[in-house]
């Protein structure tokens, strides 16, 4: 390529500011300083958003889906007030990666004639705008990954979701920002930079759905589809506290998206939804799962979302991991954790304690697997352009890593497969329904500053099904102090640099999230379990208070 990765990457910034209209652009006058780290009240205190603008995106997918298949609410006016906010989400927090905010109305205007012609939505998502990460491919969009490589490359065809979600009625209009390749807990890359979390700019929005994450927190979108290959949905959900589901391999479909490392397959990437109650949450699933995707991605499972009967006495036994033995949650994880534990017992559930012992070892296995071709995949791809390596990334792919031969990669693989076999036999000897554990040690944590994946990425590995929920818990930097350095003995020199790292002036007001972990394919218990876990906490699915 004649342009260097700077010439580029600048160009895509400047094309993607361009691409929002001048009436979407913040008045200068309006505009927040750079000072104001919570900026998630823009929208209400401004006074630049209507009335109308403000209610249609402050209200949920289970209240918007009504009132649009009925006409109550047209397309064209939901997908224009999204369009709106996200555009205003992008100025403040740097979240998206594509709009296509033209095509968008234009769909929703024909979403509107059709339901007008035939008195009939056009599908279970009739009209609903939806906001996709970079690597969903949307023909004639870049999928940059993250990577200058791949600026200027537009996609050919959709991603096979992107086409059972339009089939259903939805509206795409932006793709959000993600980390180079999407292997950094933080969304930072060299063509776009860094998103932030709009609820403290100073904290990151985790990674590396972070775009997406930052974006429904700013209220910018009512659903967001994410993907996860070692906690890029269950990180960023909980940073930003809104709900998420790590589905097993096989449940949502795969095909033609991009990935950050082409034919890595010893831990599968999936994708799921991202939502700001579990019930949007559900709904989601539901009719992803009932598209049959199976007759479209070879790869699906032919699982239907299939009804769940808890225990009979309504009880459930709940494994809790207060710790993964090589990182100490932060103090307000670990009260969160405490409270909850506490509420659960109470309304008579049973809990056990879970032990850490074979969470360093999935975590190992990850790291090697991600690291099988020693980094070249992603070497490569930077190498075309001269763009550098991230600084986030250079320990794991900076070229120390031995590439493995076949028969390692084979070893490897058996390996993976005795470690889930022990697992799954020390869950089953202990006959818990769920694992109740940190998504993160944080809430979350000041840019750049993430360091620990282990609580989620072990999980990956085994293919289990797991929520990052948010506990209803906020941090109090009056009660969460630290811990006392002088006398805290840290699990391990990771540990000792989160526990220094923590500032709870800084984190101080977030949400904590903590994860709901069931076996493989049990999405729906999954989901039935989260709720009754929200009904100890005082709350419902639908996201108001009990």
């Amino acid at each position: 390529m004649t342009s260097t990765w700077e010439t580029i990457s600048a160009k895509k910034r400047q094309a993607l500011a361009d691409s929002i209209p001048a009436e979407w652009r913040i008045p200068t006058e309006l505009m927040p300083p750079e000072s104001q780290d919570d900026v998630t009240g823009f929208p209400e205190q401004s006074g630049w958003f209507t009335k109308d603008e403000l209610a249609i995106t402050g209200a949920t997918v289970s209240e918007l889906l009504p009132k649009l298949a009925s006409g109550e609410l047209s397309s064209e006016a939901v997908t224009r007030a999204f369009c709106k906010r996200a555009a205003a989400a992008h100025q403040l927090v740097n979240c998206l990666s594509e709009t296509l905010f033209e095509a968008a109305i234009t769909t929703a205007k024909a979403l509107d004639a059709h339901l007008a012609k035939t008195g009939k939505p056009l599908g279970p998502l009739h009209g609903l705008p939806i906001s996709l990460k970079d690597n969903f491919n949307l023909k004639g969009l870049d999928s940059t990954v993250g990577f200058t490589s791949h600026v200027g490359d537009p996609a050919s065809y959709d991603a096979v979701l992107a086409e059972i979600l339009r089939e259903a009625g939805a509206v795409f209009y932006v793709k959000t920002n993600v980390p180079t390749a999407m292997m950094i807990a933080e969304s930072v890359n060299n063509t776009f930079g860094r998103t932030v979390n709009p609820q403290n700019r100073r904290v990151t929005s985790g990674g590396s759905s972070g775009g997406e994450s930052a974006l429904i927190a700013f209220g910018g979108s009512p659903i967001g589809v994410g993907t996860d290959i070692g906690g890029s949905l269950r990180i960023p959900a909980a940073c930003t506290g809104i709900f998420t589901i790590k589905p097993s391999f096989g449940r949502f479909p795969t095909l033609r998206c991009r990935s950050g490392m082409p034919g890595q397959e010893a831990v599968a990437s999936i994708n799921g939804p991202m939502t700001q109650t579990l019930a949007d949450l559900e709904l989601y699933s539901r009719t992803v799962v009932g598209a049959e995707p199976w007759r479209k991605d070879p790869r699906s499972l032919p699982i239907p979302w299939r009804p769940v009967s808890l225990p009979a006495s309504g009880k459930l036994k709940i494994g809790v991991m207060w710790d993964d033995g090589m990182a100490l949650p932060t103090p307000p994880v670990t009260r969160a954790l405490r409270e909850a534990v506490d509420k659960l017992k109470a309304a008579g559930h049973e809990i056990v304690e879970w032990s850490s012992e074979d969470q360093a070892r999935g975590l190992e296995l990850l790291g090697r697997m991600f690291v099988a071709d020693g980094g070249e995949a992603i070497r490569n791809e930077l190498e075309r352009t001269g763009e550098p390596m991230r600084p986030e990334m250079v320990d794991q792919y900076g070229g120390s890593a031995k590439s493995l031969t076949g028969l390692e990669y084979w070893q490897l693989h058996a390996e993976r497969q005795d470690y889930q076999k022990k697992y799954l036999d020390r869950w089953l000897a202990a006959g818990i329904d769920a694992l109740l554990c940190p998504t993160t040690p944080y809430s979350s944590v000041e840019n750049g500053k993430f360091r620990h994946v282990g609580y989620t990425g072990v999980y990956n590995v085994l293919d289990y099904s797991c929520i990052s929920f948010p506990t209803g818990v906020r941090v109090d930097q009056a009660v969460d102090v630290p811990q006392d350095l002088a006398t805290y003995k840290p699990l391990s020199d990771l540990d000792k640099e989160i526990q220094q790292d923590y500032d709870p002036k800084i984190v101080n007001g977030l949400m904590v999230n903590l994860q709901l972990v069931a076996q493989r394919l049990e999405e729906e218990k999954c989901v039935e379990m989260c709720k009754v876990v929200l009904g100890v906490l005082g709350q419902s699915p639908s996201g108001s208070k009990l």
